[in-house]
């Protein structure tokens, strides 16, 4: 009878899961650990910008685009978008995040990018939930939920988030101007997301130009999801999907030919 073998010395097993975790808790620490209120702030922040639109669009309008309540009405366009923005621009910042551990080659950039994704999109979703619930509860509203549309849209936003941060991840570190360039790229994003309005609201001409952009798509079929009624006519799942592939894909690759090239500046 003969006795089982050890593994080979050096394998591990669940070798990306321990690395992940070891990243995502070193990012826990250094994002929410080290100022007071840490998760805190995380949820006044965008709740302070859904009361300040509210009460000033409050006082020009009679009812939003959709519904009749504001803060609602803001809070499903304003919080998939700071997820957006907020987890791709972490995203981008991985390699230089995490560029001291990333000589040991038990890590890997994909181990970095991985974490930081995981961890900062759970928190913006669990966010996303805290808001909104709070202000259902506040105003006592009884909205009725589409979850098929909802769960498509935070899809669609996870996908495109999650390309977006892979590919900046790559011309950040590559070229670093970009993060400086991709900021003043991104100002009009707030505008042009349909966050304040609605695509239907968009005058005909301009409609075609403005739904290029895919982070009004899924915006729209948030808004879908969270407001039975509204229909989202423009909205091209498909659309959102394949830029998202195109961008992961491109991203990937030119960071694994380029990777020990950024290492090594």
């Amino acid at each position: 009878m003969t006795s089982p073998t050890a593994p080979p010395p050096g394998r591990r097993r669940f070798k990306t899961f321990r690395a992940v975790s070891a990243l995502t808790l070193r990012e826990m620490e250094s994002t929410y650990g080290q100022s007071p209120g840490g998760y805190l702030w995380t949820i006044l922040e965008p709740a302070a910008g859904i009361a300040l639109l509210s009460i000033v669009f409050s006082l020009v309008l009679r009812s939003p685009a959709l519904g009749t309540n504001f803060a609602y009405f803001f809070a499903t366009g304003i919080l998939p978008f700071m997820l957006y923005t907020g987890v791709s621009a972490k995203m981008a910042q991985s390699i230089q995040f995490s560029r001291p551990l990333l000589a040991y080659p038990a890590l890997t950039f994909t181990d970095a990018l991985l974490a930081r994704f995981l961890l900062n999109s759970v928190t913006q979703l669990l966010v996303m939930l805290l808001v909104i619930v709070g202000i259902i509860l506040f105003y006592n509203l009884r909205p009725i939920i589409d979850w098929p549309s909802l769960f498509l849209g935070l899809a669609m936003l996870l996908a495109l988030t999650a390309s977006v941060g892979v590919m900046n991840c790559y011309l950040t570190s590559r070229f670093p101007i970009w993060g400086q360039i991709w900021a003043v790229l991104n100002r009009p994003m707030f505008i042009l997301s349909g966050i304040l309005f609605i695509p239907e609201n968009v005058p005909a001409r301009f409609r075609d130009w403005f739904m290029l952009n895919p982070v009004a798509h899924i915006t729209s079929q948030i808004r879908k999801g969270f407001f039975v009624t509204y229909d989202a006519v423009y909205v091209q799942p498909v659309y959102v999907f394949v830029i998202s592939c195109v961008l992961g894909i491109f991203g990937m690759l030119f960071l694994l030919k380029n990777y020990q090239f950024i290492l090594q500046r």
